[in-house]
């Protein structure tokens, strides 16, 4: 008996997986941290060379310079169908350069399955070589494939600063987009929070701590104020969250702090949330009149929803997925953010979620089951099929 098209797909990347895994730990073997340009320009240089050594040479390529920022890759490819289809990653990590010499493997789980560990596997170095096989898999499959333009930027862990409006420009040109991101143990997301990033400053009064302490107003104390009252902002039964990650202050011990720094990361699930948190962020005051607060208010991503655009691209890969065999792909809402939520703002179809089946994002240990790669990279070429002709219209 002859087997179907999506066994036959599915038998493919099972074949293929081996091959695949290999191909995720060579990128995980080039560190790309956000921060560190050189390392982010030799890593996006390697990504593009797998690239082309499983696909070819694209058909139109341009790299898109970063600035203070990893640069971004756009490479497409013609298909044989009239459909076109973006799929976007990201190659940096959040890990410092020199993380990979120290990392510990996890080994297996505790249900002894194995699992493959490294700064960035997970997010999201598996779903970037997931992408590039799916589109291999999709052409040896003998049906049309739609043109694919392939997105690789290296700021997304930043916030898509310089990334943001290629970005936008290739969803626009497209007629669905796959964020390669990891998936929630397997489902797809449908749902982000937006994201923001309030740069606080407090600014006082600098004195000698013994000699005149109380000429001094210190920046760090008043600053200490404002973190814990920005806490309260939060309000988790909504969705929002107030994270102070980063604080930065003072000249030295015996100096009374003139000026103190913090970044405050929030999450907020609805666009009303965004209003009240400006609101009462500018309302907080601290105790000493003499430290004057400056807070800059960062919004970088919009709240990320499943929208008639992209509920009927979600009922498609669902569709994939059970003529795979794999029954009925669950959907999630997560509350991280992802560069989908830009895709998303505009109305366009688009789903993320669509890499790695592991744990542990921007955690020491971070893991992919790579008994998932196949079936995870199947999934991505029987879509890639599916959409050879056009999603809208």
């Amino acid at each position: 008996m002859t087997a179907s098209p999506a066994a036959a797909l599915t038998a493919r990347a099972h074949e293929v997986s081996p091959e695949t895994v290999a191909d995720i730990l060579r990128l995980v073997d080039h560190e790309t941290s956000s921060y560190d340009l050189p390392r982010l320009a030799a890593g996006l240089d390697f990504l593009r060379e797998l690239t082309v050594h499983r696909l070819g040479r694209p058909d139109h390529e341009r790299r898109h310079p970063g600035g203070a920022c990893g640069d971004t890759l756009v490479l497409t490819y013609t298909g044989t169908g009239p459909g076109h289809i973006g799929l976007i990653g990201h190659y940096d990590t959040v890990w410092p350069t020199g993380t990979l010499a120290g990392w510990e493997q996890p080994g297996t789980s505790d249900d002894g399955r194995e699992r493959i560990s490294g700064p960035g596997v997970f997010d999201m170095k598996a779903g970037l070589a997931q992408g590039i096989w799916a589109l291999r898999l999709a052409r040896e499959s003998g049906g049309p494939v739609p043109t694919v333009t392939f997105l690789f930027n290296g700021d997304e862990e930043i916030g898509s600063l310089s990334s943001r409006p290629v970005i936008e420009e290739v969803a626009r040109g497209v007629d669905a987009t796959l964020v390669l991101e990891p998936s929630a143990r397997g489902a797809v997301k449908t749902a982000r929070k937006g994201s923001g990033i309030f740069q606080v400053t407090a600014i006082g009064v600098e004195a000698h701590a013994g000699l005149a302490p109380q000429d001094g107003a210190s920046a760090i104390t008043a600053l200490s104020e404002f973190v814990l009252a920005a806490a309260a902002v939060a309000a988790p039964d909504r969705g929002t969250t107030v994270n102070t990650g980063l604080v930065r202050g003072g000249s030295a011990t015996n100096v009374v702090a003139g000026r103190a720094t913090a970044s405050i990361d929030i999450r907020i699930s609805d666009m009303a949330e965004q209003a009240r948190v400006d609101e009462e962020m500018d309302a907080i005051r601290v105790s000493d009149p003499r430290v004057r607060i400056e807070i800059e208010h960062a919004w970088n991503r919009p709240p990320m929803t499943l929208g008639t655009a992209s509920a009927g691209l979600l009922d498609l890969v669902r569709e994939v997925a059970r003529e795979q065999g794999r029954g009925h792909l669950p959907d999630a809402a997560v509350g991280g953010a992802s560069d989908a939520n830009f895709v998303a703002a505009l109305g366009l179809p688009v789903l993320c979620g669509m890499g790695a089946v592991g744990d542990g994002a921007h955690a020491q240990g971070e893991f992919v089951y790579p008994d998932t790669v196949a079936a995870q990279t199947a999934l991505v070429a029987g879509v890639l099929g599916r959409l050879a002709g056009p999603l809208r219209g």
